[in-house]
């Protein structure tokens, strides 16, 4: 598997949970309560997985790669891409801070979880399919296959020593039971 299929990959795994989270905003929705466990076990998902792995994988190796390559920090898609996942860790945050009020049954945060949430699903949904359609096919356009290699190589050194040995497959069993319900 090449690193940018790596990537691809792990975007197949992270909107199988975005689509678990969903259902759980429809629920929100629907009962005005939130399942707190289940949201914090998608949190600990969105911060460990999504940002600590995947955005490390990009931001530390493939984004840098690319600059190397050519491709303009200023006004590219890489200064996009950052502000994206900037702006998901923020969504992340809110709907963490949010959360223990939820837990105490409190209707308004419950509402702030499932908007932040919400907001967080449509953020990473749309930034997801600009990296696949737009930044990933311009990545195997301008990287070499000794690139790739090392890209590879990197990407599993982050797996390894960011998040540890069998996290990432922990996080992908996860990702499973949470789209299933």
């Amino acid at each position: 598997m090449t690193a940018i299929e790596t990537l691809k990959h792990e975007h197949q795994i992270v909107l199988l949970v975005l689509a678990g989270a969903e259902r759980e905003t429809q629920s929100i929705r629907k009962t005005g309560k939130a399942d707190t466990a289940k949201i914090e076990t998608m949190l600990d998902f969105f911060k460990n997985f999504v940002d600590r792995c995947h955005h490390t994988k990009e931001e530390k190796h493939l984004f840098p790669k690319m600059l190397e390559r050519g491709l303009p920090k200023e006004g590219g898609p890489i200064t996009v891409m950052l502000y994206e996942h900037d702006q998901g860790r923020a969504r992340v945050r809110a709907v963490a801070a949010a959360l223990p009020e939820a837990k105490k049954g409190n209707a308004s945060a419950a509402a702030a979880v499932r908007d932040d949430l919400s907001s967080y699903i449509e953020l990473l949904r749309a930034h997801i399919d600009k990296e696949n359609n737009v930044l990933f096919p311009m990545a195997e356009q301008i990287l070499s296959p000794e690139d790739m290699r090392q890209l590879s190589a990197a990407f599993e050194k982050v797996e390894a020593e960011e998040i540890g040995e069998g996290v990432h497959e922990k996080y992908h069993h996860l990702a499973h039971e949470l789209a299933e319900g």
